[in-house]
This record gives structure tokens, sequence and C-alpha cells, in this order.
């Protein structure tokens, strides 16, 4: 063979190796995506030796698909953030029949039909994973990240084999799906780890996301991941049902679960649900709950999605596994906003595959309710990643040893004055210097939602916190080197690391900058509509309680908050601090309120500005740019090569425009 292979010309050299690679990826699809097995692992592994034999000989014959890449490359120095091109959600949840009826409802009233379909999915519990492709061969693999950024995972993905190199057709395209560990694979791991003395991992979930977290593909490539494809959230042409767009990503390639059933109503999925409760412990994946999306796609459209999440689907998680434990006792916890949290600290016990040694108990009304005492024994629950909580007290299992817990009447970090607040069950410390309030927002400051400072964890701000260096955000940006060098377990190249991630945190946008300022109730879907609709935090800082309630999403609750906020005495010290130490960029205020109230969609290409460009003239206007078509859309601008957008528009009656229309209504 060898002697053979020497004397192969180029020419069919290529043609060999082209062969080699279709038969090599066909036996990898029937025996990792079908479970089918025509020639043994020997052949098998004797065809990968002879390409990989090949390509050496030729490497300019090597192609990013081709099966010897999968694992391939030096370990990474780290990831790399990509955008992402299509917007990734989250689902909401429903626990109940009762509200999964409610989400059927809500369905049917934003869409006006008596008659619709769901596709039920079973809700793989594994790590999330977008793939693009272009042209048929894999381009990228990121993680979900915020939705918008991700982390380029590409070689760690490539070693899953259940994951095709190239679609069977040659189209450009975006996927998601989950990437699980077997539970078989998930105990053969954790007791090679045992042996070798390292960590053991909390279940299978936590063990896929840290493998496809190792910057070393090998490694990865060891641990013998699996993929489930679910979602085609791109393609030129798209599928009209989600249905057909299963049995299409099924035709492309891609491994995707078999247990998925189309229905005519909400019994239907109800009993789907209670079906594969049973049924869920017997498979060899972890499974949450079922996944319901409306079927056909012109409606999905049409309900599009809330500033989280598809209007039009929905996880229907499993009841919360529970188990039963001690309180042993209870502390409080003080928030960044003030607020007093009991929580239960318990004999640890296990419970969805993590040991638990803490629950919250909300505040005093929950503990009321519960009637929940020191020393009793409880059930505490774990709905998805929600920290647990305990739901109920076994008073036939009292000693007479137990104790009555109640609230502190003085904070007991800084023995300051508490208040309830009114018509509320919070209770919160009025001390604007406490020290754990001021710590709670100093690590939300710095947190990825917010300024996103790298390096400058909890551990780091309460070391500077303990050594008077800092006591508010302000004080973050006032640091210098000398004064960091000096602490224990700093050193000069420490501190040097940290001015240097504060020094690149100095621009931040106005959506963030509101985030970091921690406004009780305003998170990060308010922020962006304050940003949006103000464009000035100084326009913010003037407005009046109407103005604020006066914009949509906005309650009288928030607006309340932020309104208060800006009015006292230390946040506007703190606000005049951090405007003179930070720069607040990419915003602009509305010039005027042209388009106010007006919501436009973007499709296709535009000859004299980026889609980007526009949506900002249409914030600036006062107008909102918004990503899918519904009744609601005042118009829909179509550039060149509209897509599904500009069909959708004209199914539902909303008016299209072109770019010269368009342009007139903008200038």
């Amino acid at each position: 063979m060898d002697k053979w292979r020497a004397r192969l010309p180029a020419r069919q050299a290529k043609e060999r190796i082209e062969k080699l690679k279709k038969t090599i990826n066909h036996h990898r699809y029937l025996y990792h995506v079908l479970d089918k097995q025509e020639i043994s692992d020997a052949a098998l592994d004797s065809l990968k030796h002879e390409l990989y034999q090949l390509e050496q000989q030729f490497p300019q014959f090597i192609t990013p698909d081709s099966p010897t890449q999968r694992v391939g490359g030096k370990p990474l120095d780290k990831f790399i953030k990509v955008r992402h091109k299509v917007r990734q959600w989250s689902f909401e949840d429903a626990f109940s029949e009762e509200e999964i009826k409610k989400f059927d409802e809500r369905i049917k009233k934003g869409i006006k039909e008596k008659e619709i379909e769901y596709v039920c999915e079973l809700k793989i519990d594994g790590f999330k994973i977008i793939l693009t492709y272009e042209k048929g061969v894999l381009k990228t693999a990121a993680t979900r990240g915020d939705g918008i950024f991700g982390e380029d995972v590409t070689q760690n993905i490539k070693t899953i084999e259940s994951i095709p190199l190239r679609l069977e057709k040659k189209v450009d395209a975006v996927v998601e799906g989950e990437i699980w560990m077997s539970k078989k694979e998930f105990e053969k791991l954790n007791a090679e780890q045992k042996k070798k003395g390292g960590s053991l991992f909390a279940n299978p979930r936590n063990a896929a996301a840290g493998s496809i977290r190792q910057l070393d593909p090998k490694i990865a490539a060891s641990r013998k991941l699996d993929s489930y494809i679910y979602d085609l959230s791109y393609l030129k042409s798209l599928p009209k049902t989600q249905f057909e767009e299963l049995k299409l990503l099924s035709e492309l390639g891609f491994k995707v679960n078999k247990n998925f059933k189309l229905y005519k109503n909400i019994d239907e999925v109800i009993d789907f649900w209670k079906e594969w409760q049973a049924k869920r412990e017997k498979q060899d994946y972890w499974i949450d709950g079922i996944v319901v999306k409306l079927n056909r796609r012109d409606w999905q459209e049409a309900l599009g999605y809330t500033g989280k999440a598809p209007r039009f689907a929905v996880a229907f998680k499993f009841p919360a596994q529970q188990t039963t434990t001690i309180v042993e006792d209870v502390a409080v916890q003080v928030g960044r906003t003030g607020a007093l949290t009991p929580v239960a600290h318990l004999k640890p016990v296990s419970i969805a595959g993590t040991t638990v040694s803490r629950a919250t108990l909300h505040n005093a009304e929950e503990i009321k309710r519960l009637g929940v005492k020191i020393r009793d024994t409880v059930i505490i629950q774990k709905a998805g990643d929600v920290i647990p909580e305990v739901v109920k007290v076994l008073k036939e299992m009292r000693t007479g040893k137990e104790k009555e817990f109640k609230m502190p009447s003085r904070c007991p970090i800084c023995k300051g004055q508490v208040e309830r607040e009114k018509g509320g069950p919070i209770t919160r410390c009025v001390n604007k210097k406490c020290p754990a309030k001021n710590r709670q927002a100093l690590h939300y400051f710095t947190s990825k939602r917010a300024f996103d400072i790298q390096g400058m964890g909890p551990k780091i701000l309460d070391a500077l916190s303990d050594n008077g260096l800092i006591q508010d955000a302000a004080d973050i940006f006032d640091l210098k080197e000398g004064d960091i060098e000096p602490l224990e377990r700093f050193g000069e190249k420490s501190a040097a690391n940290i001015i240097k991630a504060i020094n690149e945190r100095r621009e931040i946008s106005l959506a963030k900058f509101i985030i970091a300022l921690g406004i009780r109730n305003v998170g990060e879907e308010t922020s962006r509509d304050l940003a949006n609709y103000f464009g000035s935090i100084e326009r913010i800082e003037k407005a009046s309680f109407e103005e604020l309630e006066a914009i949509g999403n906005i309650g009288e609750v928030v607006a309340g908050s932020i309104y208060n906020w800006f009015r006292d005495e230390y946040n506007k010290k703190l606000l005049k601090r951090l405007l003179g130490q930070v720069k607040i960029i990419n915003v602009r205020p509305p010039m005027s309120n042209k388009l106010k109230g007006m919501k436009f969609v973007l499709t296709g290409t535009l000859a004299s500005m980026s889609r980007d460009k526009a949506k900002e003239k249409i914030r600036e206007l006062g107008g909102e740019a918004i990503e899918s078509v519904s009744k609601n859309t005042d118009y829909v601008v179509a550039g060149e090569k509209p897509g599904s957008k500009y069909e959708q528009a004209k199914k539902l009656g909303v008016k299209t425009i072109n770019e010269k229309e368009f342009l007139k209504l903008i200038f």
C-alpha cells in the first residue's frame, strides 16, 4: 500500500482523498447519528489511517471538513469572542398544567385562531451550541454567551463525531442544538477523575460544559460528547413549519432527537409531558422537560419575541426535584439594594445532581407562611438553575427542640435601621453606607452585565474594601498601581493587570452604564428602554415621574425607583464622580420625535447605509427598530433581496416601503 501511495500522482491522490472522506463520513453518520454499523471499527480506522497518510503526503488537499481535522492543532491560549449571526434567546418556563394552559391562551389570543398545532420536543439538559455553516462547511461553533456574543469553541466541537463538518447540501445555515454527555460516559469520566485525584463533576451537564470549555481539543475529544440539533435559525429558504424544520435538519446530516411529536391541542401536549416524566430516567441523557413550539412559522414570526424569549414557545419543565433535610440555622444576607434575605443553612443533601447546603426563605412573610423553625425537617426543591427553596415543613417530625426565627430589627452587618417596604414583604437596610450593600453593589458594578472589569471579582473587591481603598464604584477609577502593590497576595504584575483592566473599561454604552448603577427594579431590558428613549444620562436624570411612567414596559413601581434614585443626594454625588471618570459612548439623544411610537423591521440590503446605521437613525428620531414582523409593526423596510420578513409583512397586511421611501421618512 505504501509503495502504491508513493507512486500516486497528485490528481489520483485528490480523487482517492475525496472518496475516503465521503466513505468515512457516510459510516460516521450511520454510527453516530443513526446508531447503525455496516463495517467494523477496525475497517473504519484503516480508512481513516489511509486518509491521514495521503493528506500528510499531499497537504494541499487538506480541507476543514476532513475527518482528520476533528482533533488537531495546538491548544488555544484563550477563547475568542464571536458575534452571533442570529440573536440567541432563552425560553420562558412553565412548571404546571395551569401555566401551560395560560401559555396556550396567550397564543390563541395573539394570533386570533382557535385551532392550532404544537410541536413537542424533549428538552435535553446539556450545553447549548450555535453552529454556522457556509456553503455546507462548518465555519464556527460558538457558545450562547449573552445572546449577542459567544465564544468560539469550533476546535472542540469538531471533536464530536455526531456534528457534521460538511452538510448534505451546500447551504449557508445557522443551527442551534445541545451538547450532552451520556450517563455512562459521565460515570466513566468521574471514575477516571477520582483515580487521578481530580475534582469530580456534579452531573453530566456540568461535565459537557466543562469539556467544551477546555482549551485543548484533545481533552474534549477524549470525553466522547454527543449532540442533538433542534433549531434552524438561519437559512435562505426556511421550512413553513417547525415539524418540517426538524425533518430538514435530519436531511442535512444532523443528529435530531427522534422523540418529537405534532399535536393539535394543549391537552395532548400535557399527555406528552406526563409520558416523558415517567420515561426520562430510562434514557442515557438528562431531560429536564419538554419544549413546546407553535408549529407554523408565519404564526411564530407574527408573535415575535419579548425582550428575552420567543412568545411562540415555552419550556414545559418537569416538576422540580425535591428532597428532605434539616434546617440547622437561619442567617440573613444583605443584598446590594439593602434587601434582607433569610437563608436556611441546611444539613448537606444531594438534589438534581448537586450538593446543597443552603436554601432561600425569601422574606419574613414566607417564613410565617411556611411556619419554618430552626431544626425543622423540611422539603426543599430545585427548579432549573434557580437557588433551592424550602417548600414545606414536616411538622409531624418535630421533637420540641425547634426554635423560632425572627427577622432582625437592625441590619446584621452595619447595625443600622431597617424598614419594611410599603405594601410589600421586603425588609431593607436604609443605611447608605452599609458595607454589605456597598460590597454587593461593587460586585454588581464590575460584573459582566455591567462594566465587565476583567479580573475584578468579589475576592479582589473585598480585599480592596477591607484595606480602605474603595468604598463606592467611583473609587475604582481612582486606584493606582501603588495603592494595590503593597497588599498581601498582590504584586507588581497583578496590580498592573488590575489597573489595565480598569482603564480598558473607561468607555461604556449608556444601557450598560444604567445597569451598573444598580437601580432597584431596573434590569437589562429597562436599561435599554431608557437608553433608547432618552439617549443620554443627563436627560434621564432630569426626567419627571410622569415621563418615565409613560415609557412602554415601565410601570409605576419601576418609574418610582428610577425617579427616586436620581434625586437621592448620595446617588447624585456618585453619578457626578462617575461621569468625570468614564465616557458614555454610542449614544445620541433623539434628534426629534418624528418617528415616535413607530416600529420598523429591516430586511434585505440597503445601498445607502448599513442596517445598523439605519436602526441607529430610526432610534435617533424616536422610533423603534425591532427584529420580528407582527401586526403591531408600522413599516417593513425592504432593501435588495429581502428575506422571509417581507413575505410575512404581505401576509399580515403590514405596510412595506423601499429604501427610497425610507430615506424620505428619516431625512
